[in-house]
């Protein structure tokens, strides 16, 4: 009877202890680690609460197996409660072991970019810099002509320093990244940290990371551009020239092709990963994501629209133009044209064509009206049907001018 009393009494207050237990935990651990705690895996994060559980369940066991065993050595049946410091020892016992979880039970979430979006945004802020050199070459439009042409490097340079030095250096996107709501963020922190929730948490770019991003897209692009203009002013590759200026040339060849080699692999590796847009951004590890996960997109077909109709009507008269007799168009508005000033006696003496003193005279048969011999000529081989420019008669006949007559059909 007294073991069956004390199954009784014991069993639920050691279960009541655990849940107040586990909840005291739990408290604590947010309290004293300070940061959010990662996602874990499926079983990982069913197996480590139920770890806990049971080292706890036991730790308490335990003590109240021996509180129990003492208290029915006294003849009481209560048991007394636990040190008040009893949660906070136990917690820090158990502590490392919830620190030990290997980093290979924590996921990231995976996030996909837009590849679209990257190459949208790399391809507005070139089109940026081309505005701003063209607003900067106005400025010295009066200048000589010429003049910037030797500083054009130095040029692109300064417009694409400005541009990271507002944009990248203080942390925010640059313009075209900005309108994808694109961002940058370093790759390498992000793995250290594994801190994720929606997959775009992590800092951006560190101070070196940003200096090595200048060097490498302003420092290197204007040397590159240096070195190709002035090889080729002093004509390195000419075989006429020394050995080692024709080394140096196909030094700078190869390295050329070396990159243009490796950008077409960075560039199949994007499309199929959607990481990494360029070598310099591969090399820095910074990668674009979102800038913002809920952002609205206010979708206007209303440029579209405008592009594609231009884009059809421009190629309605490329088709159509060619089928077209510019002087039967001439021939079939003159009637309603109150122009006619051709018809003045001033104008008699001039080709109604070129408006030119003809060199060559012919006349037209039977107007009378005197043409270029070569202007008349085309005409007349062009169409059968031409018109006097003047009168708007048909001329069946030419003939030079006091001279005789030749018929346009011959």
């Amino acid at each position: 009877m007294a073991c069956a009393r004390y199954v009784e009494v014991v069993v639920p207050i050691s279960f009541m202890t655990i849940a107040d237990m586990w909840r005291t935990t739990r408290r604590f651990a947010g309290e004293m680690l300070k940061h959010d705690w990662l996602f874990l895996q499926a079983d990982a994060s069913l197996q480590a609460p139920r770890h806990l559980g049971m080292r706890i369940r036991g730790e308490f066991m335990d003590r109240q197996t021996l509180a129990s065993s003492s208290s029915s050595s006294s003849g009481s049946s209560v048991n007394p409660p636990p040190p008040e410091d009893a949660w906070y020892s136990t917690y820090l016992k158990l502590l490392p072991q919830w620190e030990s979880v290997s980093s290979s039970s924590r996921v990231t979430i995976p996030i996909d970019i837009s590849r679209v979006n990257q190459v949208d945004a790399a391809r507005l802020d070139i089109e940026m810099s081309a505005m701003l050199k063209e607003q900067l070459v106005k400025v010295f439009s009066l200048m000589k002509p010429g003049m910037l042409f030797q500083y054009e490097p130095e040029l692109d340079a300064f417009l694409e320093f400005l541009i990271w030095r507002f944009s990248i250096w203080v942390d925010k996107p640059t313009p075209g990244n900005a309108l994808m709501n694109l961002r940058y963020r370093d790759e390498r922190a992000v793995e250290v940290r594994g801190k994720v929730r929606t997959g775009l948490e992590g800092p951006g770019l560190t101070i070196s990371q940003k200096i090595w991003y200048c060097i490498a897209t302003v420092g290197g692009q204007y040397i590159w551009a240096r070195l190709q203009s002035f090889s080729a002013f002093r004509r390195w590759g000419d075989t006429e020239q020394r050995s080692l200026a024709r080394r140096s040339w196909f030094l700078l060849q190869r390295i050329e092709g070396f990159y243009k080699a490796a950008s077409f692999g960075n560039l199949l590796i994007f499309l199929l990963t959607g990481r990494y847009r360029s070598l310099i951004e591969r090399a820095l590890r910074a990668r674009l994501v979102y800038g913002s996960p809920n952002m609205n997109r206010s979708v206007s077909f209303e440029y579209m629209n405008r592009q594609l109709v231009w884009n059809e009507f421009s190629e309605m008269l490329l088709l159509l133009l060619p089928l077209l007799n510019s002087s039967s168009v001439k021939n079939f508005l003159r009637p309603f044209s109150k122009d006619k000033s051709s018809n003045s006696e001033g104008d008699e003496a001039l080709c109604p064509i070129c408006r030119a003193t003809p060199t060559t005279p012919f006349l037209a048969l039977p107007c009378q009206h005197r043409y270029c011999y070569y202007c008349l000529r085309t005409r007349c081989s062009a169409t059968m049907a031409f018109r006097c420019s003047r009168c708007n008669e048909p001329v069946v006949a030419m003939q030079r001018y006091g001279g005789a007559i030749n018929s346009h059909s011959q």
